[in-house]
């Protein structure tokens, strides 16, 4: 199944008719949906354009975990790498016409996504769980203290000793405030992760998908994959299974599919995000009352 043999407005309408009946909308989504809103990790023009240094030195994409580099190589890339994903000042158009998708209607996000293009897209921030983390915070790498601090300052210091040509940072090398130790950017890598910040949110969520459990809840999950098909993708099968009135529409160009004993109740889209969005938000005509269905 691809999206070029795909009738993707059926898909479209079906998903219009789910989302009037539904009472309550859960937007989950990975990296695909931020993919499609331009932020693709693998997109090797852009990360020669903004990491020419390293582009010579033979890397072709973002996903650097693990990769052995001198620190002021690294915290180059993270300093580039936040300000132009976290800390862009406008709004992301494609979020934006999510959020108005589902303005209408009781709703909340889960994403393993780390960007904040939710919040920076109309979503309410208190109503948006991170469990995977925040390019906007950062911790002790050990770590000392489960606190976490703002990133924005530390990219701004960094920035202003970057070197485009080399990919280094020349002034001082960034330390835990508490400790003096080495930090590292709060998202989840490993056992070290620090997820105080988000677990207010998890809570929230938990409390209100299970304040209704008799309420229609239509989850729209975007770009969710098998990177960490845990955090997004399984708890979203988990709970159409156990929410009694809960429907799923799965939207991913490569893994579209569903499991087999949810037939019926879910939808299967193997498209992008922008393009399932042109298709539900185009103007579309009203059906005909006086013409059988």
């Amino acid at each position: 199944m691809n999206e070029s043999v795909f009738d993707l407005e059926a898909a479209a309408g079906t998903i219009r008719a789910w989302l009037g009946e539904a009472d309550r909308v859960l937007i989950t989504a990975g990296a695909g949906l931020s993919a499609a809103a331009g932020y693709d990790y693998g997109d090797e023009d852009r990360f020669r354009e903004l990491f020419p240094a390293l582009h010579r030195l033979g890397l072709r994409s973002r996903y650097l975990v693990g990769v052995p580099l001198p620190p002021e190589l690294w915290w180059g890339y993270w300093a580039v790498h936040i300000d132009d994903i976290r800390f862009s000042p406008d709004p992301n158009p494609l979020y934006q016409r999510l959020s108005s998708l589902v303005a209408g209607k009781d709703h909340w996000v889960m994403t393993s996504n780390v960007d904040a293009l939710f919040a920076r897209g109309g979503f309410a921030p208190d109503r948006i769980f991170t469990p995977q983390g925040d390019y906007g915070r950062y911790q002790c790498t050990t770590p000392c203290t489960r606190a976490t601090w703002d990133t924005h300052p530390l990219v701004a210091q960094l920035l202003a000793t970057y070197d485009p040509g080399t990919g280094a940072v020349t002034g001082p090398l960034p330390s835990c405030p508490n400790c003096g130790g080495e930090i590292e950017i709060n998202v989840r890598i490993g056992p070290e992760f620090v997820d105080e910040p988000y677990l207010p949110a998890g809570r929230r969520l938990h409390d209100w998908l299970t304040a209704a459990p008799d309420a229609c809840l239509l989850i729209l999950e975007f770009g969710a994959g098998f990177n960490t098909p845990g955090v997004i993708r399984r708890p979203g099968e988990h709970l159409t299974r156990r929410i009694p009135h809960a429907r799923l529409v799965r939207v991913n160009p490569a893994h579209p599919e569903t499991p087999t004993d949810l037939a019926g109740r879910t939808l299967s889209v193997p498209a992008d995000a922008d393009h399932l969005l042109d298709a539900l938000t185009a103007p579309h005509p009203a059906p005909d009352p006086t013409v059988a269905p």
